[in-house]
């Protein structure tokens, strides 16, 4: 299989819930349309931001029909799929449902109930999914800040390389740069590197990075495409001044109870995309209206998505 390499921003995005938290894939298209209309260029669904911890098995086949109704006419929209982790059988089921409706890629993380004791049994983890889709491309994601499973990447590719056809790279949500840029060197670039950390992209630029998987590109994509620009025209000022832009936007998730904020930043842009579902904490409708004053002093309005 030829490998290709992602670049630019892929949405991770939110799974769209109505009043009663009941799922409500009618908003899907209208959400495909809006992350379109602001270069988004694929997307990573059913992942963390897409709660596909908390979401049943037939709901995540329905979000990724969903996925695959709107967009698999779109050649340079790219959907790849959120297994899992902690069920293999139930993983092998979802990657050969993605085939089966045409979504472009699958990825897997790494079990974390059972946690694999090593790089090799990860790697056995990922070669008995991966193996069951062989002619669509595999990514393993790494994030262990909340698997609890922090080996290094670097090791991982090694394992995989030569044992798994379709392993395809890895979609790297931690602050390792060292593991990232050697995972990113290894046989002179071979795998596809997306970054995963929305707040260091200047730090995964630097070191080569082309494509970013992140939650807010959802509302906020203008400034990192600024972002990219300004690094690409090596103007390194305006780069972290962006940057910050990022990460002062970030902070507000931290102050208003964490990853669930972001739905409240996409209803603040026009999509209401429900609340997320227990454990995580929502936020009141009185921390919301907060919520909207302190996004407000933050000029949002010149870098939000449209």
């Amino acid at each position: 299989m030829k490998i290709e390499h992602l670049q630019g921003l892929i949405s991770a995005p939110f799974t769209p819930f109505d009043s009663n938290g009941k799922l409500d894939v009618s908003l899907i298209p209208a959400y495909y349309t809006f992350l379109k209309r602001n270069g988004i260029t694929g997307a990573f669904i059913n992942g963390s931001t897409g709660e596909g911890v908390s979401i049943t098995l037939e709901e995540k086949k329905a979000v990724a029909q969903a996925w695959a109704d709107c967009s698999n006419h779109d050649a340079d929209f790219k959907v790849m799929v959120f297994l899992g982790g902690t069920c293999l059988t139930d993983c092998i089921d979802l990657a050969k449902h993605a085939y089966e409706i045409g979504l472009y890629a699958v990825s897997l993380t790494a079990p974390f109930y059972f946690k694999p004791a090593n790089v090799d049994m990860l790697a056995q983890a990922c070669i008995e999914v991966g193996k069951s889709v062989p002619n669509m491309p595999f990514y393993y994601y790494h994030i262990p800040v909340l698997t609890g499973v922090n080996l290094p990447m670097f090791d991982l590719v090694q394992a995989l390389d030569g044992k798994l056809p379709n392993f395809a790279g890895i979609k790297y949500t931690h602050e390792d740069f060292m593991d990232f840029q050697s995972c990113m060197s290894y046989e002179n670039g071979k795998f596809d590197m997306l970054w995963g950390r929305d707040e260091n992209m200047l730090s995964a630029l630097v070191l080569g990075a082309k494509g970013a998987v992140g939650s807010t590109f959802n509302y906020a994509a203008p400034l990192y495409y600024d972002l990219i620009a300004a690094f690409n025209a090596n103007d390194l000022v305006t780069a972290r001044a962006l940057q910050q832009k990022s990460i002062n936007m970030i902070r507000l998730l931290g102050k208003y109870g964490g990853i669930s904020v972001g739905k409240a930043y996409m209803k603040v842009v026009g999509l209401d995309l429900g609340a997320f579902r227990l454990p995580v904490k929502n936020m009141s409708a009185d921390q919301f209206e907060l919520f909207k004053k302190d996004v407000e002093s933050l000029n949002f309005e010149d870098f939000k998505s449209k």
